[in-house]
C-alpha cells in the first residue's frame, strides 16, 4: 500500500487543531499540528500538504505562503475557515492554496481533495519553488531593466526594443548586461525562462 501523505494543520484554537487531527487520522494520515507559524518553523516539514485556518486578519493564506517561502517550504496548501466568504477563497486561490474547504471537514470531500492533491504534490512543490526563486530574482531588477526583459520575451531585438522605450540601442545594451548579471542567466533564453517561471503559478491538475 502506497503511504498517505502527512498531513500539517495550523490553527489557533487547540479545540479546532485536535478535530481537524481527528479526521486526518481517520482518514489514515500522520497528522501534525501547529498554534502558529512560529511552531511550524522549529521544525518545519519537508514533505506532505499543509492545512491552514485562512485568517484575513493575520495577512490571510497569502501572507502563510510567504512566510512558508522564507523558510524554504515548497509544500501545498489547503485553506480551511468557517463559512468563508467568496472574495475570501478567490483571494486564497490566487495567492497559490490548492484548494479552499469549509469546517467543520467534510471527511469524504477532504479525502477527495487530498487524493488529488498527492499525486503531483511533488511536482507542484518543485514548480512553486522555481517561480518563487525566478520572482525574487526579478525583484532586484530596475524598472527599466524590467522591461528591457519583457521586451526580449516578446523575442524583440535590441532595435526594437530601443524604439518602443524610446532611449538609443546602446542603453539597451547597458540595461540588458545588467540585467543578465542580476539575473544570473548566462544567455537570453535562460533569462527569458525566468521571466516566465515567475509569471506561472503551479498547478495541481483536477
Amino acid at each position: 500500500m502506497t503511504r498517505k501523505a502527512s498531513l500539517h494543520f495550523i490553527d489557533s484554537s487547540s479545540r479546532h487543531r485536535a478535530e481537524l487531527a481527528r479526521v486526518g487520522f481517520s482518514l489514515g494520515h500522520h497528522s501534525e499540528v501547529y498554534g502558529d507559524m512560529s511552531e511550524l518553523s522549529v521544525h518545519p516539514p519537508r514533505e506532505g500538504i499543509i492545512i491552514a485556518r485562512d485568517i484575513a486578519e493575520e495577512g490571510g493564506v497569502a501572507m502563510l505562503l510567504e512566510r512558508l517561502s522564507r523558510l524554504g517550504i515548497w509544500l501545498p496548501l489547503i485553506a480551511v475557515d468557517f463559512q468563508p466568504r467568496p472574495g475570501r477563497i478567490v483571494e486564497a486561490i490566487k495567492a497559490g492554496a490548492l484548494d479552499y474547504l469549509s469546517l467543520p471537514l467534510d471527511p469524504e470531500r477532504f479525502a477527495r481533495c487530498l487524493t488529488r492533491i498527492e499525486k503531483e504534490a511533488e511536482v507542484f512543490g518543485a514548480q512553486r519553488r522555481r517561480m518563487i526563486e525566478a520572482r525574487d530574482r526579478i525583484a532586484s531588477l530596475s524598472q527599466r531593466e524590467r522591461e528591457v526583459l519583457d521586451w526580449l520575451a516578446e523575442g524583440s531585438s535590441n532595435k526594437v526594443i530601443a524604439r518602443e522605450l524610446d532611449i538609443s540601442p546602446r542603453t539597451v545594451e547597458i540595461h540588458r548586461a545588467n540585467m543578465m548579471s542580476k539575473l544570473g542567466a548566462r544567455h537570453s533564453a535562460e533569462a527569458v525562462r525566468l521571466n516566465l517561471e515567475a509569471k506561472l503559478e503551479p498547478r495541481i491538475r483536477a
